[in-house]
């Protein structure tokens, strides 16, 4: 298939110096409601008839005249299979699921009630500050910053050719799939998604989302791609110039729901859209500082989300443990392309998430006790290890903060508003609940002694098995006299070291341990000491 790039017929600023947080950069009109429809007119209540009939089916824009049809959401699995698959992912710069939700964008609630809604957190610096080229280049990608090397919006130095877009891998393993990009933001179509797209079109600059939503329009419904990319930017605009808590926010939250019901009315009203399987797939960069801006650390900087809807995605679920790199590899399965483990993709397709040990803890989380910097109604934390797991406090120091008193169990929101800007946030490979042993928060406390935890695992049989391997993800973050030492326990033996941390990691750790002669169980214990230093964490520990 010919590549190529829809040329603009206005010039566009460098990549290098264009920045969301300098709008006058470029012509920035509010966004346009869909055709019949008043932007402040749009009403939660419209999209209620769409939900039964699922939302490309009757999307909130022509919910009053549409004839109902199955929904990409609820279509049986079978006839799914039988269709062809497709894939869209449209991105809403700067948008935030909390204020989507207080805006009540129908379009956008009615994807959300047909299918999958699972918020979900970024990084920091110094892995990579919450702007766009991180951001953008994290869902086109399906790996963090620390693979892709987009660190800002200049691009310095982007490892895509390692790590390229997931438009670009559907390219190389099916040419005659046809992709399409559009982006009112220029650097994601000329830089993040790269020449191997078929089309490429970053909207000029006077035209802003109204180009890039009609040229979306026509495309899906006169063309016949199977898997598009499109951004829409106002919303990050009236972020920047109002802050998240304006109402000049949520009417821009309005404005792109109206857009997205243009789009999505496009693929629905597809000739051969009864034989089409669609996964439509919406997410954000970043979020925005109630007064404006982002790029920074908070909470609410950081925020993002994905709302999935289509075959694979029951209606009104909702998961804690999707993350924005896991857009890229849901989108390849979905058009039967399976990932490579050499990609190195830190993203897992949505459908094939398993919870592990630890996630089975969110219903018994609970809020803080001595920490005063985290809100009175988080929960996010306990000390009650799961079914088969155990924590041994025997060597422990006494006093110290409550929270952290050895090994707990918490989620990314409560231990990052622990004490934000300490590396906590890089703990990106980490999904819902996880386990972490934390001295320097328990040493802000009055304490006697060290910090001296231990984990232990259940016992996995290994019974006839040479060797087992044994795989977990861990953030550990190193300083002074502290140590991170894995243990294995065969048969209530003596536990032996297989594994001590003495650097900087953040990763999934594999380790191939050889089974002694007639050992039928293991047990694992991860232990860590020191005193007022960092921290380990540690999730999905799989054995076998």
């Amino acid at each position: 298939m010919t590549t190529h790039q829809e040329n603009d017929v206005t010039p566009r600023i460098p990549a290098a110096q264009q920045t969301h947080a300098a709008p006058q950069s470029r012509t920035t009109p509010a966004a346009p409601a869909a055709p019949g429809l008043s932007r402040r007119g749009l009403l939660l209540g419209t999209a209620a008839a769409a939900l039964a009939a699922g939302p490309l089916a009757a999307t909130a824009a022509h919910a009053a005249t549409a004839t109902p049809a199955a929904s990409a959401a609820t279509a049986p699995a079978a006839t799914a299979a039988a269709r062809t698959p497709k894939v869209l992912v449209i991105g809403l710069d700067g948008a935030m699921l909390t204020r989507v939700k207080d805006s009540g964008a129908p379009n956008l609630a009615a994807l959300m009630a047909g299918g999958l809604t699972a918020a979900s957190s970024l990084y920091t610096n110094p892995m990579a500050g919450t702007s766009s080229g991180p951001g953008w280049s994290t869902i086109a990608t399906g790996v963090w910053p620390d693979k892709h090397n987009v660190r800002d919006n200049n691009f310095t130095a982007p490892a895509f050719a390692a790590y390229p877009d997931f438009l670009t891998r559907v390219e190389t393993a099916d040419p005659a799939l046809a992709t399409y990009v559009v982006a009112s933001w220029a650097p994601i179509a000329d830089t993040i998604y790269s020449g191997r797209v078929d089309t490429r079109v970053a909207t000029p600059s006077a035209e802003y989302d109204t180009g890039t939503t009609a040229r979306a329009v026509a495309r899906l419904r006169d063309g016949n791609p199977d898997a598009v990319f499109v951004q829409l930017d106002n919303v990050d605009h009236a972020g920047h110039s109002s802050g998240s808590a304006s109402q000049a926010y949520l009417d821009a939250i309005r404005g792109v729901d109206a857009q997205v019901g243009q789009i999505l009315t496009a693929v629905r009203g597809r000739a051969g859209y009864a034989q089409e399987d669609w996964l439509v797939m919406i997410t954000a960069d970043h979020g925005h500082t109630p007064t404006g801006g982002h790029g920074g650390s908070t909470w609410e900087e950081r925020q993002t989300f994905v709302i999935a809807n289509g075959s694979a995605f029951p209606a009104g679920s909702v998961r804690h443990d999707v993350r924005m790199v896991d857009i890229a590899p849901t989108a390849l399965a979905h058009l039967g392309i399976a990932a490579d483990p050499a990609w190195g993709l830190d993203g897992t397709p949505i459908p094939a998430l398993v919870p592990d040990d630890f996630d089975a803890l969110r219903p018994q989380l609970t809020g803080r006790v001595d920490e005063t910097g985290i809100a009175a109604g988080v929960l996010g934390f306990t000390r009650t290890a799961p079914a088969g797991w155990s924590v041994d406090n025997s060597a422990m120091g006494t006093g110290g903060v409550t929270e952290w008193r050895g090994w707990s169990f918490t989620t990314d929101e409560f231990w990052t508003k622990a004490q934000r800007d300490q590396n906590r946030e890089l703990n990106v490979r980490s999904r819902n609940v996880f386990a972490v042993a934390d001295s320097d928060e328990w040493a802000d406390k009055t304490f006697q002694g060290n910090y001296d935890s231990t984990l232990v695992s259940p016992e996995y049989p290994v019974a006839g098995r040479s060797s087992v391997p044994v795989t977990f993800n861990t953030f550990y973050r190193p300083e002074g006299v502290q140590t991170a030492r894995v243990l294995a326990v065969w048969d209530g033996g003596t536990p032996v070291e297989v594994k001590s941390y003495t650097a900087d990691t953040n990763g999934r750790q594999r380790l191939d341990l050889a089974v002694p002669a007639g050992a039928s169980r293991l047990r694992l214990r991860f232990r860590y000491t020191g005193s007022n230093n960092w921290y380990w964490v540690l999730d999905n520990v799989r054995v076998g």
